[in-house]
């Protein structure tokens, strides 16, 4: 989830319900919540080479520096055409009356107002006006109009579900003539909020991963716990390098004929014996060296090696341990315990708090899971299109916010994806299933929620809060204070609103055991 923008202009506004997450596969932004008005939309013309420019009107130029600020009303008729991928045309027509009423009322007050020389303030005739100004008078009342119509029509509550999107502007298709004798008709194309009725739950059935967490996981944590309060110390001289030792070394690939293959050379390269973290994977032939040692590794790598630019090569590295050090783990005991935390004063409490936190990292992990599994098979039984704009603005927030990660700019993070080579298109052009398929599911969970009118009450929130406190070994106030700014709130309370959906539609669909697995391999599974 990139977080989709919109103008102060823009007609609706977003407020999104989640943080932003990037990974390997999404940034996790919903352009989904709530929609309302917020002020006039911008419209842009559509050229016919595909370009677009606003359609604002900054003619009379004395007008505006006279303060000039015209209020159009008019009645107007407006259809409705659905388009591809979520799109509608709307075609609005204004009475020739109308049109021409407005007309008149704008350069009657226009004459008041502006000054010409030869002729007093406010008693300029109105067929000098129509001389001098006629065309630019013309362009600034059917710009007027425009505005004012379209807003009209986006403000009515009964048009919600045709209000655009907050990134998508309204392009008008042709550029209509303001002639009085005739009535006024536009058409503008944009992007709606996918109407979506999610109504197919036949043959749906999920899989409820079963997680036993006994002494071998509970040992693997502890374990964790140790090397991260291991030290580091240096090995004595004459030490040899043995597995889980930090070692670093120089090395460079050979050629058949003994030179240094270019661009292969590294010096200081810092990795953890046993690891499999260094390009060539010569961890088990540099066991046994010594500081300072020079050592020529041959090494034969399978066919179906990961690293294409290994498989079935034979490599020649030259090798240089450089210095190597020792990770001292801490012993499993109660200082231990105390060092972790001070609310532990046994190690037995380290214990009983690492099963009570697995146990519940677990259960949110199998929740996960079974809700990923729920929405794909929605996605699939009720299929629907995804609007382009939506698409576009998912992926290009990704993309600011990998640059974000990379501490640089967007443009900066074409340079280095160019330089690696690849492209911004092909990255996101890989990033285009993962990103339809997150909206979706949004969009899936956001129309079930509106159309089962499920909402979260004072109370269920206070209960929320307690149990939040429980699981983090927080206390009430503390969590209250975290969820205090508006933002964290909405998303506490949409999430509310989510689970209890999901409460639902578990009654409705089939939830059977599924297949036992390690706690670990939990977290690897998508």
């Amino acid at each position: 989830m990139r977080a989709a923008r919109a103008s102060k202009n823009s007609l609706q506004k977003i407020s999104l319900a989640s943080e932003i997450f990037c990974g390997n596969s999404s940034v996790v932004e919903r352009h989904l919540a709530k929609v309302d008005v917020a002020g006039p939309t911008p419209v842009f013309r559509s050229s016919k080479g595909g370009s677009t420019e606003p359609l604002f009107f900054q003619t009379m130029q004395n007008r505006r520096e006279c303060g000039y600020s015209g209020e159009i009303k008019v009645q107007l008729t407006k259809q409705f055409t659905p388009l591809e991928k979520s799109a509608v045309k709307l075609t609005v027509t204004v009475a020739k009356d109308d049109v021409a009423q407005s007309y008149k009322e704008n350069i009657a007050k226009l004459s008041k107002q502006i000054q010409i020389p030869g002729f007093r303030k406010g008693h300029v005739p109105l067929s000098v006006l129509e001389k001098k100004y006629g065309e630019a008078l013309k362009a600034d009342v059917l710009g007027e109009i425009i505005d004012e119509t379209l807003n009209e029509v986006f403000k009515d509550e009964a048009e919600k579900e045709n209000r655009p999107l907050p990134y998508c502007q309204p392009k008008l298709e042709e550029m209509p003539a303001l002639d009085l004798e005739k009535d006024l008709v536009y058409t503008v194309s944009y992007d709606i909020f996918p109407k979506v009725k999610v109504e197919n739950f036949k043959g749906i059935e999920i899989k409820e991963a079963q997680v036993e967490i006994g002494d071998k996981e509970l040992a693997e944590e502890l374990k964790a716990i140790q090397e991260r309060n291991a030290t580091i110390e240096d090995k004595a001289d004459g030490e040899t390098v043995k597995k889980n030792d930090i070692v670093t070394i120089d090395y460079c690939e050979l050629d058949d004929g003994g030179n240094v293959v270019e661009g292969s050379k590294r010096e200081g390269f810092v990795f953890t014996v046993g690891t499999g973290e260094n390009i060539y994977k010569i961890d088990d032939e540099i066991i046994g060296m010594k500081k300072d040692e020079p050592k020529e590794i041959t090494k034969t790598y399978n066919a179906d090696d990961p690293d294409k630019d290994l498989a079935g090569k034979t490599k020649k590295i030259r090798v240089t341990v450089k210095a190597m050090k020792i990770r001292n783990l801490p012993a499993l005991d109660d200082d231990l315990a105390q060092d972790v935390s001070e609310k532990f004063k046994t190690l037995d409490d380290l214990k009983n708090d690492l099963k009570a936190n697995m146990k519940a990292a677990a259960d949110r992990r199998v929740n996960e899971l079974k809700s990923n599994s729920l929405l794909e098979q929605l996605i699939e039984k009720n299929p629907f299109e995804i609007p382009a704009s939506m698409l576009e603005t998912e992926l290009n927030g990704r993309w600011e916010m990998m640059a974000n990660q990379f501490r640089t700019t967007p443009e900066q993070l074409s340079k280095m994806i160019e330089a690696s080579g690849q492209t911004k298109e092909q990255m996101l052009a890989q990033w285009t299933g993962d990103s339809e398929k997150m909206l979706k599911s949004r969009i899936i969970v956001d129309s079930l929620i509106r159309a089962r009118n499920i909402s979260v009450t004072p109370e269920e929130i206070e209960e929320k809060y307690k149990e939040i406190a429980e699981q983090s070994n927080s206390t009430v106030e503390e969590v209250k204070k975290h969820y205090e700014d508006a933002r964290s709130k909405e998303y506490l309370i949409d999430d509310t609103k989510e689970q209890k959906l999901y409460a639902e539609l578990y009654k409705e669909v089939k939830v059977s055991k599924g297949e036992k697995i390690a706690f670990a391999d939990l977290f690897r599974q998508k």
